[in-house]
């Protein structure tokens, strides 16, 4: 074999090795407790409850998860909450997705910063793993039908070590044709999500 040939195949094979994502975490049985944590997104808002995706995503995974949305709640809200949830349910994985209804409201950001860390101590005080998962903030982006996942989130994901799932709610509102109002899927949007959100998860190995 010459050295051109020797030289193509290496990098051939460098590239396909680079390509491959490996999994960074150990994949969570079927019928684990999980806890979805967060408002109206996680509810199911704007389709029936069998459409949101705490179900969706349970059909997929089968993992047993509680769906701890409430409409209209704030950060602080479900932190006030989320001790009664860790004790009925002993979750093994916590999902959070909360924060939306502080931006619309125009909360003070550090004080919605300091309640979605507190949510995540207490998770991993609980024994409970967690996932974030990035809300839109509310900006001219937004207003145009662009919305970006506010920057708290990357912030808090790095700084507490815990995985970070960006823009899964994002992609969906900024398209017209998966929503049911301004700031809320539809049934179509909720198995988007679901499905972009369940391969996130498989290719991160959480998921087979």
């Amino acid at each position: 074999m010459n050295r051109r040939r020797l030289l193509i195949l290496t990098t051939a094979a460098a590239l396909a090795a680079c390509g491959k994502k490996t999994a960074s975490h150990a994949t969570l049985p079927r019928g684990s407790a999980v806890l979805a944590l967060g408002d109206s997104l996680t509810y199911g808002q704007g389709a029936n409850p069998s459409e949101s995706y705490p179900t969706r995503l349970a059909a997929i995974s089968g993992w047993n998860i509680t769906n701890g949305g409430i409409s209209g709640d704030t950060s602080a809200q479900a932190l006030a909450r989320l001790p009664e949830l860790l004790r009925a349910h002993a979750p093994r994985l916590v999902i959070i997705s909360i924060g939306g209804n502080d931006f619309l409201r125009r909360l003070p950001e550090n004080e919605t910063r300091a309640n979605i860390r507190a949510i995540i101590q207490a998770c991993k005080t609980a024994g409970a793993e967690t996932i974030l998962v990035g809300v839109p903030g509310v900006g001219v982006g937004a207003a145009l039908g662009y919305p970006g996942d506010h920057k708290l989130y990357a912030d808090l994901a790095q700084a507490e070590n815990i995985p970070y799932y960006a823009d899964g709610w994002s992609k969906i509102l900024g398209n017209d044709a998966l929503k049911s109002d301004q700031v809320h899927p539809n049934a179509a949007g909720y198995e988007a999500f679901t499905r972009d959100f369940a391969a996130w998860l498989k290719e991160s190995g959480w998921l087979r």
